[in-house]
């Protein structure tokens, strides 16, 4: 209770008149609106009727191909190696 009399004697009289503005259901990250989202077909290099079989080949032949071991000075070989294993953890999880 004091410390709302306190808080109200330094109030600047503008601030009493507006009300507080409750958190919006459209307060989103603005990143997700950018950013476009991944197509992990893209990424193994595999057809959208891919089956088991070619989605597992391709990511073997592609983390092969992009391990950060193999490209030591390439940074870009380990965000590669990350989407590629993304790609396929999503891709082979369990079907509904």
């Amino acid at each position: 209770m004091r410390w709302e009399k306190l808080e109200a004697h330094f109030m600047h009289p503008n601030e009493e008149e507006q009300p507080q503005q409750e958190a919006s259901y459209l307060d989103f990250d603005t990143l997700s609106l950018i950013s476009k989202p991944k197509d992990y077909y893209r990424v193994l290099e595999v057809d959208y009727e891919a089956t088991e079989e070619e989605i597992r080949s391709n990511y073997i032949r592609l983390a092969l191909k992009w391990h950060p071991d193999k490209k030591k000075g390439a940074d870009s070989a380990t965000s590669k190696f990350q989407e590629i294993n993304e790609a396929y953890q999503v891709l082979s999880g369990p079907y509904p």
